[in-house]
């Protein structure tokens, strides 16, 4: 068998390791002392604590949701909840606001619909950013009071500089006669991929990384310092120590010239190091009890943009019952005096428990990111050296997503080798 060292552990390297053992010795560094990667989880004070995001599953595509449940017992291991996120403002909004406009004022209702007609009389040209879209989308008062501080808060960005192509799939696309109809019918939005999503009953997301760390050869605490191709044999070196015949990458590509001591990738060193990024600070809280999953706080009064109430998604993930548990997130790093400061700024009164940074969680394109990667990618592979995942192939997937890149990777490498 050949040999396939996969460098990152997180869902992007589980996924490929599965689908590659059966045919392939692989083998799994991960630098911490658990698997998960972004989808790790703690226990903290009896709460269960995610400390980026608020994983939950689901997919549009078949054969991301036929390979997930080879590994689990949907119905006795998770519950499938329906998407209940509000917008909060002064008052919770249904989401996606666009289909709650009765529950807004007087004036704004008016407002919107006025924009709403404007824009089904003029057609105008088709959108070149971030901002020109959500305008000849929704209009500028949806924008002015919504879309624009609430994006503003996340990625902190002139939303004009925000390519499309960076956020394909993940913006709502309602025709203005949707619009109309949602709101007169009252209308669940049923499109998006997660209206309806599955949620571990214990131990939410870190419960998935471990099933899928059963059966794959890990090596836990162990990074990579080091990875070097040897010209004479054609085999990568991992640490100087072990020798593998092909190499997957799933941690974050800044890293990737620090440890190759090959120099194909010095031509494209200072673009890696300019590739755009956010963190994630996420304050574990008690918050007061309501029946949301998400909520999500355009408010410029203060910073945190959104509240992820996983006490919610399952009962087990409080201390004990009676109270609720949720995630408050601020992007990039907030200190603990300014966390408490915002707290007592943010509605349903949170309470702090614990909280966390991580540097990187979002990756952000520009209108040259994908060519460069994909460039990368051509050059590594050609010496058997893949990419795949978040941060590997600096694409905003949510976990679903991630699964279905790994997938379609080892779906070719199986095919060519």
């Amino acid at each position: 068998m050949k040999k396939i060292a996969i460098i990152g552990c997180g869902i992007s390297g589980m996924t490929a390791a599965h689908r590659l053992k059966n045919h392939y010795e692989v083998e799994l560094f991960e630098k911490d002392s658990k698997p998960g990667g972004l989808i790790k989880c703690d226990l903290v004070d009896g709460n269960l604590y995610h400390m980026v995001g608020g994983h939950v599953f689901n997919s549009k595509r078949q054969d991301v949701l036929d390979w997930f449940w080879k590994f689990f017992d949907r119905e006795a291991e998770f519950t499938l909840s329906t998407r209940n996120a509000v917008a909060f403002m002064g008052k919770p909004i249904g989401y996606p606001i666009e289909n709650h406009l009765y529950q807004m004022n007087d004036i704004t209702i008016n407002n919107v619909i006025n924009d709403l007609l404007d824009l089904s009389l003029n057609k105008n040209d088709e959108p070149k950013n971030f901002e020109e879209f959500l305008k000849k989308k929704f209009g500028n008062t949806l924008y002015e009071e919504y879309f624009k501080p609430y994006n503003e808060k996340i990625w902190k960005k002139d939303l004009t500089k925000v390519p499309l192509s960076w956020l394909e799939g993940k913006l709502p696309m309602p025709k203005i006669e949707e619009i109309f109809y949602n709101n007169i019918k009252k209308e669940k939005e049923t499109k998006m991929v997660h209206s309806t999503f599955f949620y571990p009953k214990n131990n939410g997301s870190q419960f998935l990384a471990d099933r899928l760390a059963e059966g794959l050869h890990i090596n836990l605490n162990e990074g990579v310092e080091s990875l070097s191709r040897n010209s004479d044999t054609n085999k990568w070196m991992i640490n100087s120590q072990k020798e593998f015949d092909m190499v997957i990458f799933s941690g974050n590509i800044k890293f990737l010239p620090s440890i190759l001591e090959n120099d194909f990738l010095d031509e494209y060193q200072e673009s890696i190091e300019a590739l755009d990024f956010h963190g994630t600070t996420s304050v574990l809280c008690e918050i007061d009890i309501n029946d949301y999953s998400w909520i999500y706080l355009p408010d410029i009064s203060f910073d945190a943009h959104r509240i992820i109430c996983t006490g919610n998604f399952s009962k087990k993930n409080n201390s004990k019952e009676g109270i609720l548990s949720a995630t408050i997130e601020f992007t990039d790093f907030i200190s603990i005096e300014d966390i408490h400061q915002q707290l007592k700024k943010i509605p349903f009164t949170p309470k702090y428990i614990d909280h966390r940074y991580t540097k990187y969680t979002y990756p952000i394109q520009d209108t040259t990111t994908r060519e460069l990667i994909s460039k990368i990618k051509k050059i590594t592979e050609e010496k058997e050296l893949y990419l795949t995942g978040r941060f590997a192939e600096w694409e905003y997937y949510n976990m679903d997503a991630a699964i279905g890149a790994a997938l379609d990777l080892t779906r070719t490498m199986n095919s060519e080798n």
